[in-house]
């Protein structure tokens, strides 16, 4: 869907942001470019609409370079959330949602039905929400409706630049928790902007790791953190575990807590599962799932649960984040 092939950006004053990049982001995939600040991960996701001009190298949508594109023809099919959501202050939520539909010369029956729509798929009911205008909105309320406005011309690509970051943790929680099943329905290609490893265990299909301007590991979250490339992705990954201390202290997230009831049909024998205590913390865990698909979980003399790799993953990363929230 979009391609990378050794795409490199120098600016005017000799700094390299991104250095060679080469890799693709498959259709209706959940992408995730984290890294630290000065990374280069924006630089990336702002070539793809070309908000930044490469200095070399070629990007492609569906095997088309977007060089080719009229700039119009390639931004209206690419959605692009920020941080500083930007609603226009003097326009009702409706009229920002409409902005783009009415460049693109929509029929004003077509839009409104459009403006309603989306606003009810991110739980604003269009009777209420509407005509008020952004100042009049809560902080998650504003960024629904950035995200829709994104949406409004119903792009193959959304681009989302660290969206959630300013919001306060039980509403950036909730949004998470709210993009992930709007993505569930609407299927876009999403490519997507955070510096928290915990945000992009829950969010991505799969996670690019980046460094210096070069990408240092892609994989699914699994991949990640079965197979850490080396001890700059193991820090990122401890980062991330180690917070449950910080935003929890005193209480530990546990397999316990993780784990699934096993089904009465299970059969504990001969299934090859490594059996573990159920106050196993999380980082014991993450050190069993690099080499183990499941765990069991006992208590006593008793197995009673059963973790898979890749459900107790999202769930430690869903789980991090309540915590962070309270």
């Amino acid at each position: 869907m979009i391609l990378f092939e050794n795409v490199t950006k120098t600016y005017n004053d000799g700094r390299t942001a991104v250095k060679g990049l080469s890799f693709e982001i498959k259709k209706g995939e959940f992408f995730v470019l984290i890294g630290p600040s000065g990374c280069g991960k924006t630089t990336v996701l702002k070539t793809i609409n070309r908000l930044i001009e490469t200095s070399s190298g070629r990007i492609s949508i569906e095997d088309r370079p977007i060089d080719d594109y009229k700039l119009n023809e390639l931004r209206w099919n690419i959605g692009y959330v920020l941080q500083q959501i930007a609603l226009f202050p003097h326009m009702t939520v409706g009229e920002n949602v409409a902005v783009v539909p009415d460049l693109m010369k929509k029929s004003r029956a077509e839009t409104e039905k459009s403006v309603n729509h989306l606003l009810g798929m991110v739980g604003l009911d269009s009777e209420v929400y509407r005509d008020k205008i952004p100042s009049e909105l809560s902080g998650g309320q504003q960024q629904r409706v950035g995200v829709v406005r994104a949406l409004a011309a119903d792009p193959d690509i959304l681009l989302m630049d660290e969206p959630f970051s300013a919001l306060d943790p039980v509403t950036r929680e909730k949004l998470q928790n709210d993009l992930l099943e709007l993505q569930r329905s609407i299927r876009k290609t999403i490519v997507f902007v955070t510096h928290d490893m915990r945000e992009a265990l829950k969010l991505g299909d799969r996670i690019c790791l980046m460094n210096n301007g070069e990408i240092v590991q892609i994989g699914t979250p699994d991949e990640i953190v079965r197979q850490p490339a080396n001890e700059f992705v193991r820090r990122f990954l401890g980062d991330a575990v180690e917070s449950v201390q910080t935003v929890s202290p005193g209480a530990s997230l546990t397999a316990e807590e993780l784990a699934e009831p096993l089904a009465s049909d299970y059969q504990l024998s001969n299934n090859g599962a490594v059996t573990i205590g159920a106050d196993t913390e999380v980082g014991e865990l993450l050190r069993h799932f690099a080499a183990e698909e499941r765990l069991l979980v006992r208590r006593g003399d008793t197995v009673f649960g059963l973790l898979q790799r890749e459900q107790t993953l999202k769930r430690i990363a869903r789980e991090l984040e309540e915590r962070g929230a309270k």
